[in-house]
């Protein structure tokens, strides 16, 4: 594995550094975890070994995990001769970090024999210093929403209970208070059941996508499993409006979102999601309708918009047509598809994000820079999400057929440039309310 170039050096976030650098965490076979003394963090940036500065490392977040990473021997920078070794007694170990944080490197190694494809989780670069952990990623959404401390277990535990008890005949509400919030404990899920903030509402069970890192559905042949169940009914309007209506009327900052990680498309039932709009519309004027989608029928998206629909989010993991298209594996549709779709939400004066998958090495490419420069010229893009990508990097590189990805940029790097150039283009990792889109809307005018 090649060393990265220094072209450019990281910011991280502005408080929370360390002194000094971290030491390298590994573990044993049993997930015994330890630091090294004679060894400090390096980074992994797609295919190549990064050296790392203090200010790239914030204190780890509350709520994170970690992750062992077994038949992984772990990098590391020999605090006496300077030299970066390869441990060969140890495995790697990983910070799962907690959402609202975007990673800006993953932790450096080489796969040994009997190495299986790691789980679909963001695995990013920890360390130890002085009594705490620390790791290498930006705060990149202040919305607390999803915070550590927002969730008080045994109220939400409680509260989906009541819900359910109260709607027993609701399959949407059934899904999401058995599946989605007591055995998956999905956030978005939880703070339904909670009446606050953003309330998901899975839709299709369908998809027209492929993607290789699938959360709900993965083929036998790639060996991963899906993280969790995917819905296997559409509901009815009248389930929809049960559970959105007093969610919107009700709840601080509401959003209600079609389009969630258990499910397939949301636009291969377009015409429910037309119909529930204009629905709910007729009920409340109150709160944000979002669209959570691949973008694949823009005329659809089209139609969504003239109903009602206020904003859109559109997940990407690249920029790139052939890396989208290798990614996403679409069936009847095309790269070309999305960006439109994404410029039809602005065309309608209506808020345009992306969900983009952010992986060191990839995200920062400078290629991937200028063509995501040109998707915001074009589309008038409102909102990048730099939300972390679920994947084995390995893996990943292999099915997507890629022997180097040549020198990044740097995550945070990318991060600063694109906000000068586009300085009203929002940065988060969720879906804004409406006084967050008014903020960043006044600053086009």
């Amino acid at each position: 594995m090649k060393e990265q170039s220094n072209i450019h050096k990281t910011k991280a976030a502005a408080n929370q550094h360390p002194d000094s650098l971290p030491l390298l965490l590994t573990c044993d076979a049993e997930g015994n975890m330890f630091e090294e003394e004679n060894y400090e963090v390096i980074g992994r940036s797609g295919t190549r070994l990064v050296g790392l500065e203090p200010e790239d490392f914030i204190e780890l977040p509350e709520g994170s995990e970690f992750f062992t990473m077994p038949c992984r021997n772990p990098y590391g920078r020999n605090v006496h001769t300077g030299e970066i070794e390869l441990l060969e007694d140890v495995y790697a170990v990983a910070a799962f970090v907690s959402p609202a944080y975007t990673q800006t490197f993953m932790p450096a190694y080489e796969e040994t024999e009997g190495a299986e494809t790691l789980p679909l989780y963001a695995y990013t670069a920890v360390g130890w210093l002085d009594g705490k952990f620390y790791t290498t990623a930006v705060r990149i959404d202040p919305d607390k929403r999803q915070d550590f401390e927002q969730f008080d277990c045994e109220a939400i535990e409680q509260k989906t209970v009541e819900t359910l008890e109260k709607f027993p005949e609701n399959r949407l509400i059934q899904h999401l208070g058995n599946n989605c919030s007591l055995t998956y404990s999905c956030p978005a899920a939880r703070n339904f059941f909670m009446g606050r903030w953003e309330a998901p509402i899975p839709l299709s069970p369908a998809c027209n996508s492929n993607c290789l890192g699938c959360i709900s559905f993965q083929p036998e042949e790639h060996e991963i499993d899906a993280m969790q169940n995917r819905l296997d009914f559409i509901p009815y309007i009248e389930e929809v409006l049960e559970m959105a209506v007093p969610h919107l009327e009700t709840a601080p900052l509401p959003i209600v979102s079609f389009g969630q990680g258990c499910e397939g498309e949301p636009l291969l039932v377009w015409q429910l999601i037309r119909d529930t709009i204009i629905a709910i519309r007729k009920k409340t004027k109150r709160g944000i309708i979002n669209l959570n989608t691949n973008g694949s029928k823009p005329e659809a998206v089209d139609e969504l918009f003239k109903a009602g629909l206020d904003s859109i989010r559109v997940s990407m993991n690249s920029v790139r047509k052939d890396l989208y298209t290798n990614y996403y594996l679409p069936n009847n549709y095309e790269y070309e598809d999305v960006i439109e779709s994404i410029k039809i939400a602005r065309l309608h004066g209506k808020w345009a994000s992306i969900n983009y998958f952010t992986l060191p090495g990839f995200t920062d490419n400078i290629e991937e820079y200028e063509t995501l420069r040109q998707v915001i010229e074009y589309t008038d893009l409102s909102m990048i999400q730099w939300r972390n990508f679920n994947i084995d990097l390995n893996w990943y590189l292999e099915k997507m057929g890629i022997e180097d990805t040549g020198d990044g940029m740097g995550v945070a790097e990318v991060m600063e440039a694109i906000h000068e150039e586009f300085p009203h283009i929002a940065y988060g990792y969720f879906n804004p309310p409406l006084e967050v889109q008014e903020k960043y809307n006044a600053l086009r005018k």
